[in-house]
């Protein structure tokens, strides 16, 4: 009889086990659906990262993806000094950006909204992490780049790591984009290519800019010729703000362009090299410059 009662006790509680966990369950989509919509957004400002773009009268360069960082995922409702929430996040910044918005119904409409009002800011090349978040209709979208925390050798010693790291993502087949790549031969450090990427990146860094043309004109060919590498093939690859090779690598094979660049089969020759400045907006600037003699 006893048994018969606890299993009418126990009946009840298990409907109202059941209505919570119904409740759980749809607290729980729809956090996953936010958390999905967050992901979607920043998968979008990377693609719009990803082409030249035209904004505020200039044309973009190609630009790495940017990292998802939950440190940046600020509160979308929250007001206060964003430098500070920074430290609270344990994020250790040295330049922030942060973008409010209100009534974007989805990940979609706050990309066209980025795009038509702050495209400035996702496109600047200095910023490296990036963090969303979203709640009914108000979204915020933080650009970080953090302090300078490696210890980095001298421009020779992380050009031959880059060098290395190339040469093992050329080692295997891989997609860059819609254009697949097969696994080709590893590259040769060449002296010549090394000095000419060490003088624009070290240009880079001094007079605080981001382009593969530099502030006289010249191009990629053209530092080559004036260095005295005669080649039939050249391209280059640039990134900033990244402190470690393996963060340069990892943004340059995560975007279609750069990927093309590092497997293209014609090049032989390599010469990589980068550059610090404290008073330039992106601290620190790589190169690496491609050839074929």
């Amino acid at each position: 009889m006893g048994a018969v009662s606890s299993r009418g006790i126990s009946m009840r509680s298990l409907s109202s086990a059941m209505r919570f966990t119904g409740l759980s369950l749809g607290l729980l989509f729809v956090s996953t659906a936010m958390a999905g919509e967050e992901s979607q957004l920043i998968e979008s400002i990377n693609a719009y990262r990803s082409q030249l773009q035209r904004c505020a009268g200039q044309v973009s360069s190609e630009l790495p993806p940017l990292s998802a960082d939950p440190r940046l995922a600020l509160s979308a409702t929250s007001i206060g000094n964003l430098q500070q929430a920074m430290v609270t996040a344990g994020y250790p910044m040295k330049n922030v950006q942060a973008i409010s918005l209100s009534g974007p119904r989805d990940a979609a409409s706050a990309m066209k909204a980025i795009q038509e009002s702050f495209c400035q800011i996702v496109l600047d090349p200095q910023f490296v992490d990036v963090g969303v978040s979203h709640q009914d209709r108000d979204w915020r979208i933080v650009v970080a780049r953090p302090l300078l925390s490696a210890r980095l050798g001298d421009w020779q010693t992380e050009g031959q790591k880059l060098l290395a790291e190339l040469n093992i993502a050329r080692s295997k087949a891989r997609q860059c984009g819609t254009q697949p790549f097969g696994a080709t031969a590893p590259l040769t450090w060449n002296a010549t290519l090394a000095t000419a990427a060490e003088a624009h990146a070290r240009n880079m860094a001094n007079k605080n800019f981001f382009d593969h043309k530099d502030l006289d004109g010249r191009t990629p060919g053209d530092r080559a010729e004036l260095a005295g590498y005669d080649f039939q093939q050249i391209g280059e690859t640039i990134a900033a703000g990244q402190d470690t090779v393996r963060k340069v690598v990892d943004g340059w094979l995560a975007s279609p362009g750069h990927c093309a660049n590092v497997m293209n089969p014609l090049f032989r020759d390599l010469g990589a090299a980068y550059a610090t400045d404290p008073k330039s907006d992106a601290g620190i600037y790589w190169t690496v410059m491609f050839g074929a003699q």
